[in-house]
């Protein structure tokens, strides 16, 4: 496994943690089509030592959030659960923001509810709304954590000017915006990240695109190293910076196996900087 990083600076996770958005039906909404093989992937990420697992009240919606407590609960102590308010999920495929104070009060304590949990240790924004004044939902959050029902508080998809501007309302130890090695428009964000020593959190790590296709650079790569394009993918993320903890998500044993297996991988310092220098 990957080496650790201390959220919040006392939080201490494993680098490479589990995202559990497809823990879901088609399109994120309903149930999954094998509840007992999500359950599964649930008790085997753990097993392999994950402490992470990222999900957000909109997963179904409240399904993903439901399987996790009805599975995992009592966790283990060093097990963190993190997860997102913010967005609606009013049908499959669909995302409506919602940061309005009392909408976020109380989607924290259905959350609370649903995991089984007294404190959720990382709660995040999951979308900050254009229709809400973006001071009153970070003030939200740090009422919540005052009042003991979230431990530390997280962003996602947000601009460095986004976090400036949080920062001045709550301490932010989070940032989730999309990231692999495909798709690196937030760099930005991800220096900013990392010289405040806040953790960020790729979402879709695996990438797509050209780098992905077969015959690909990550396809070579994989080739010469005898590993996955999915797991140089997450590999080279790890590398990328120590504040990056990778959330691949997946509803099958065997592909979270190989997702967990890029924690050992270990990639050339040359294959590394050709990645990385690629566009």
């Amino acid at each position: 496994m990957s080496d650790t990083f201390a959220i919040g600076g006392d939080l201490a996770v494993g680098r490479l943690g589990f995202g559990a958005m497809r823990l879901t039906g088609r399109g994120i909404w309903g149930e999954p089509e094998d509840p007992d093989e999500c359950r599964a992937v649930l008790r085997r990420a753990v097993e392999l030592g994950v402490t992470l697992i990222d999900t957000a009240d909109s997963y179904g919606p409240e399904v993903s959030e439901r399987l996790i407590g009805e599975t995992l609960a009592p966790y283990p102590d060093d097990v963190v659960i993190a997860t997102k308010a913010g967005f609606l999920r009013p049908g499959p495929n669909r995302w409506v923001t919602d940061g309005r104070p009392e909408h976020l009060r109380s989607a924290c304590e259905e959350s609370l509810q649903r995991l089984k949990l007294e404190r959720i240790d990382l709660f995040q924004l999951h979308r900050i709304d254009s229709k809400v004044p973006a001071a009153e939902q970070f003030g939200t959050l740090g009422d919540l954590q005052r009042e003991g029902k979230i431990r530390h508080i997280g962003l996602s998809q947000v601009s460095v000017e986004d976090i400036r501007g949080a920062r001045e309302v709550i301490e932010v130890v989070t940032v989730q915006n999309r990231y692999s090695a495909s798709d690196r428009s937030d760099d930005d964000v991800l220096a900013y990240c990392e010289s405040e020593s806040i953790g960020f959190m790729p979402w879709a790590p695996l990438g797509s695109g050209r780098l992905a296709e077969p015959g690909g650079l990550l396809d070579r790569i994989a080739q010469e190293t005898g590993a996955t394009t999915g797991q140089v993918a997450i590999a080279w993320l790890l590398r990328r910076s120590p504040v990056m903890l990778p959330i691949p998500g997946t509803s099958k044993v065997a592909h979270l196996e190989e997702n967990i297996g890029a924690g050992d991988l270990e990639l050339p310092d040359a294959l590394v900087g050709e990645l990385s220098a690629a566009t």
